[in-house]
C-alpha cells in the first residue's frame, strides 16, 4: 500500500494499493480487486476484504462504482451491493466508515479530502474522464457537501507513465480543443505520427488550475513496473487474455 503525506490527516484513512498482498493467481496475482476481470469472484472478494481490513473497516464498507470513463459523480450515503453499483467515475461522502474505492489498470486513481470539513472524494481518470472533467466534477460535488476548495488536497496515484503512453495522431485533438497549452503534455514518439502523453502531468496541471489547497503525485508507471502494478496496456502488448485491477481507497474514520 502506498500512502501520501498530504492525505495523512487526523480522521482520514487512505491507501493506493499495489498488486501485492492478495490471494489471486496467475495473471491476476495477487491483489486483484476487479470483479470485471476473469478472476474467480471468491478471490476478488477476499482481496477486497483485505483492503477493507487495511483501512480498519469491515468488508461491506468498501464501495466501488461501475466505471464508464465519464465525468459522473455520485454522493455516497450508505454502502451498496455489488450488483447495485452506480454507473459513475467519481464519488464523494461525508459519512464516516465508508471507503470510496477506485479501480484502475493504467488510468489514474485520484483521492481527495478536506479533513477539516470531513468531506472526501475519489475519482477514476482515464484520458476520456480527464478531458471530460471528472476531477472538476468531483471537487464541485465536494464543495456542495461542505468542503472548502482551498482546503481540499488531492493525490494522483500510480498510472500509465509518459514513457509508456504512446498515442496516435488523432489523440491530442480533444486536449488541444480545450486549451492549446495542453500541447505541452505531448512529445513526439519514436514512431512517426505518434506522441507520448503525460496523463499524470495533465491531471496535475488541471487540479492546480482548480484552486485547491494542494496536489501531489505518488509516482509509479503501471505499465513499466510489472512486479508492483496491473496494466491493461502491458497485458495487450503481451497478448495476455485478461488483466487484474488495482484499487485505491479513502475513508473517514468512524
Amino acid at each position: 500500500m502506498i500512502s501520501a503525506e498530504v492525505l495523512a490527516k487526523p480522521g482520514i484513512r487512505h491507501g493506493f494499493f499495489t498488486r501485492i498482498g492478495g490471494v489471486s493467481e496467475g495473471i491476476f496475482a495477487s491483489l486483484n480487486c476487479g470483479y470485471g476481470s476473469g478472476d474467480r469472484a471468491e478471490r476478488v472478494t477476499e482481496n477486497r476484504a483485505r483492503v477493507a481490513r487495511a483501512l480498519d473497516l469491515a468488508q461491506g464498507r468498501l464501495v466501488t462504482c461501475h466505471q464508464i470513463h465519464s465525468p459522473t459523480v455520485v454522493v455516497v450515503e450508505r454502502p451498496w451491493r455489488r450488483e447495485a453499483a452506480p454507473r459513475a467515475d467519481g464519488m464523494v461522502t461525508t459519512e464516516s466508515g465508508i471507503a470510496l474505492g477506485v479501480l484502475a489498470a493504467d488510468c489514474a486513481p485520484i483521492l481527495l479530502a478536506d479533513a477539516e470539513s470531513r468531506v472526501i472524494g475519489a475519482c477514476h481518470a482515464g484520458w476520456r474522464g480527464a478531458v471530460g472533467g471528472v476531477v472538476d466534477a468531483t471537487i464541485e460535488a465536494m464543495t456542495r457537501e461542505g468542503a472548502r476548495r482551498e482546503r481540499i488536497v488531492a493525490v494522483i496515484g500510480p498510472c500509465i507513465g509518459k514513457a509508456s503512453y504512446e498515442v496516435g495522431a488523432e489523440f491530442p485533438a480533444p486536449f488541444l480543443a480545450e486549451d492549446a497549452g495542453n500541447a505541452a503534455f505531448f512529445v513526439a514518439a519514436p514512431r512517426a505520427g505518434h506522441s507520448l502523453f503525460d496523463l499524470a502531468g495533465y491531471l496535475l496541471a488541471r487540479l492546480r488550475r482548480l484552486g485547491i489547497g494542494a496536489v501531489a503525485l505518488t509516482g509509479g508507471d503501471t505499465v513499466a513496473e510489472e512486479a508492483r502494478f496491473f496494466s491493461y496496456r502491458r497485458a495487450c502488448l503481451k497478448r495476455e487474455r485478461d488483466y487484474g485491477r488495482l484499487i485505491s481507497a479513502i475513508a473517514l474514520e468512524p
